[in-house]
């Protein structure tokens, strides 16, 4: 992410660090799978430059979004980005911070107020998340019944955590359990990665460090993911949790290390780490199962072997599909290709749970490579 490069790198120290600023909060949109608009990223500039307040930041941007009448998802997404990549500048710009359940809530109703229906208000209902790194399962997340205790525990005993003596290792990998155990707590519906992300810059700075380089506007999607590795096990697959995907983000963040940040790393399984791409279309490795029986193999469709063998052991986004078949109707291929070949288990989503993802890919199950195995 490059849009304010030249005042980070270049720019007098209030720019600097305003430029900074904003490349982080809109650089957290993506842990949601949100772009904000060029018009956000023009009035930041405005904002940068000291030619407008925070405060005339949003209300442009309210107004922006009031005079839209032709209104769709896409339109709402892209307004909830703009809005909440506003309000992080802003959050990130004061010099406060409480280290307290009330902060925490505090800073949810902030950035999600008007947005949300609950900001700033615990669930009451549990719930669950088809993850990509886990390959569809979720993380167990606390029960609605006990968000509150659970805060308050979390909270208090880091109070009381005494970092006088510890290595700078050891402040790392508290600080990583720390922030870990928060957001598996997961206490709203909607947002809690960006409010965690939020507290943890402002908690970090409480504590002395200088959290200005882009580790979190670059690598927040991985910043996620190590929080849900950090908050699953599966012992009988034998998965375990762990803290160290977590520990080399702050490692960078807080050291300047350069450990190497892949979400593709991050995938459970014993090979799938090393045949999934992230996003990008790299070829997966060659190893694939055995062919599928000839029966079998006579009663799929023909679109679908046809997807299949374009598809081959590449990871392809809806576009790179339509032009491997030189197809120009996308719902066409919709309801005849991909359809089909994901309800009969050849073809399989990056991301599941969210169709409509900017990053979205599509790769062979094992069912689908074994019918390549056969074509």
């Amino acid at each position: 992410m490059d849009n304010f490069d030249e005042y980070i790198k270049q720019s007098e120290p209030h720019k600097r660090e305003k430029g900074t600023i904003w490349q982080t909060a809109i650089g957290l949109q993506a842990v949601d799978g949100l772009k904000p608009s060029q018009y956000l990223i023009d009035t930041a500039r405005q904002n940068i430059e000291g030619d407008i307040t925070f405060d005339e930041v949003k209300s442009l941007i309210d107004t922006y979004y009031t005079s839209k009448t032709d209104r769709n998802v896409d339109t709402d997404r892209t307004e909830e980005a703009d809005k909440v990549s506003a309000r992080i500048a802003e959050l990130l710009s004061e010099k406060t911070f409480s280290l307290s359940p009330a902060d925490f809530l505090f800073i949810h109703k902030r950035l999600f107020d008007g947005l949300y229906q609950y900001a700033g208000r615990i669930r009451t209902y549990n719930i669950t998340k088809k993850e990509w790194v886990l390959r569809g399962a979720t993380v167990l997340y606390a029960s609605a019944d006990t968000i509150c205790e659970n805060i308050h525990d979390i909270f208090l005993n880091e109070k009381n955590f005494d970092y006088s003596n510890l290595s700078i290792s050891q402040i790392i990998n508290h600080l990583s359990k720390f922030i870990s155990s928060i957001w598996q707590i997961h206490p709203f519906g909607e947002g809690n990665t960006r409010t965690t992300a939020v507290f943890t810059i402002k908690y970090l700075r409480k504590l002395g460090f200088d959290v200005s380089n882009n580790m979190f506007a670059d690598n927040s999607w991985y910043f996620r993911n190590a929080l849900v590795r950090a908050n699953y096990s599966n012992i009988k697959n034998n998965i375990v949790e762990t803290i160290e995907p977590l520990e080399k983000f702050f490692r960078n963040l807080l050291l300047n290390e350069n450990n190497l940040l892949k979400n593709r790393y991050l995938i459970i399984g014993e090979d799938l780490a090393s045949q999934l791409v992230g996003h990008s279309p790299d070829k997966l490795p060659d190893k694939s199962p055995d062919k599928l029986p000839d029966k079998l193999k006579d009663e799929i469709p023909f679109f679908v072997e046809k997807l299949v063998k374009s598809i081959q052991l590449n990871c392809l986004s809806v576009k790179e599909m339509l032009t491997l078949l030189n197809l120009r109707d996308r719902e066409n291929f919709l309801n005849l290709y991909l359809n089909p070949a994901i309800k009969g288990g050849f073809v399989v989503a990056l991301f599941p749970d969210k169709p409509r993802h900017p990053r979205q890919k599509y790769f062979l199950t094992d069912k689908g490579k074994s019918l390549l195995n056969s074509l």
